[in-house]
């Protein structure tokens, strides 16, 4: 298989630090990748670590680079400005998002297998003009016209070694949720989380599981009738389909560890009462997956962490995850 691609995410963030970690401990069972970004930068951030100096090929097209060896492969992204850690500059915007358009081409083009993209800042992005929420929907966007014959996303699920919650809604202020709900959109997305989990995790028959909106899951409509008129619904919708579907249940008891042995994967249906749970749970090995996408997209589940970077603190549990998630989820559609 092709290596990974590893967008650079922001310059001042602890992206680079990370791949910087990982690549100089890398072992055998680290996955094949290479850097789409600034090279120089990569350099700067391995020294601010005391790292050897890497070394690196630098190319300037994607069918260039090279997997194994002692050389890291960078596919040349060039900065504006050198970074300064912790200090986000609007100069290097339109460079991080060049940097993750080249990184979605090299998997469209055959170049690489999978996408791993390193934190970005949303409110710096959207200085130049970026237009999405997140990397999710830019994604979506730039593999929007390739050919997908399953359910499309894109699905946002955050994933763990003991728990996948997927999200119905992803940054959506709480009290709009309500409003955005509807059967036909949880069906979809019931479809869409189903279909990956047969497909990039290999469970044959996967069993999902939809949250409550309301306290208790309305307790049969006392404490708010979403559950009824629109949450079961789908889920009766997607039974039908030949899916096995829990209807709503309250999302209060659904993340213990007797009831986690219920579900393959649950569907939350606002932000935090998704990523609350993944990340008490799964805090420093949590990965962010798109689902229903034509090529792999994996991300740790954390920020940029302008707090700490430049201090070589952040650990790189959750990048080491999302590269492994990743190469994992390609060889399974590559053998498919």
């Amino acid at each position: 298989m092709k290596p990974l691609a590893v967008s650079m995410g922001d310059p001042a963030g602890i992206g680079l630090e990370l791949a910087a970690r990982i690549w100089a401990a890398r072992d055998s069972a680290t996955p094949p990748f290479f850097l789409v970004g600034d090279a120089d930068a990569f350099e700067r951030a391995s020294a601010r670590l005391g790292l050897t100096k890497p070394t690196l090929n630098v190319v300037t097209d994607a069918r260039a680079v090279s997997a194994g060896g002692n050389a890291l492969s960078v596919l040349e992204t060039p900065l504006a400005m050198e970074e300064t850690p912790g200090e986000p500059d609007p100069v290097n915007a339109e460079t991080t998002i060049a940097a993750i358009a080249r990184g979605v081409d090299a998997v469209r083009t055959g170049a690489a297998s999978a996408l791993v993209t390193l934190p970005i800042a949303k409110s710096v992005l959207h200085t130049a003009d970026f237009g999405f929420p997140g990397h999710t929907e830019f994604i979506a966007h730039l593999t929007k016209d390739d050919v997908w014959p399953q359910a499309r996303g894109p699905v946002m699920m955050l994933a763990g070694p003991s728990l996948r919650v997927a999200l119905a809604t992803i940054h959506t202020p709480l009290a709009d949720v309500p409003k955005q709900l509807d059967r036909l959109m949880l069906v979809q997305t019931g479809r869409v989380v189903a279909e990956a989990l047969r497909r990039d995790f290999g469970i044959a028959e996967p069993r999902l599981v939809f949250c409550g909106l309301n306290p208790h899951a309305g307790e049969n409509g006392t404490i708010g009738r979403e559950e009824i008129e629109i949450i079961n619904p789908a889920a009766a919708i997607l039974r039908a389909e030949g899916w096995a579907v829990s209807d709503a249940r309250s999302a209060d008891a659904l993340f213990h560890e007797e009831a986690r042995q219920t579900y393959d994967a649950a569907i939350a249906l606002y932000h935090d009462q998704g990523l609350i749970p993944i990340k008490t749970l799964h805090f420093w090995d949590g990965v962010n997956i798109t689902l229903g996408l034509p090529i792999v997209r994996t991300s740790p589940d954390h920020g940029t962490g302008f707090d700490i970077a430049g201090k070589g603190v952040a650990r790189p549990d959750s990048v080491r995850a999302a590269m492994t998630m990743a190469w994992a989820m390609a060889e399974r559609r590559a053998r498919a």
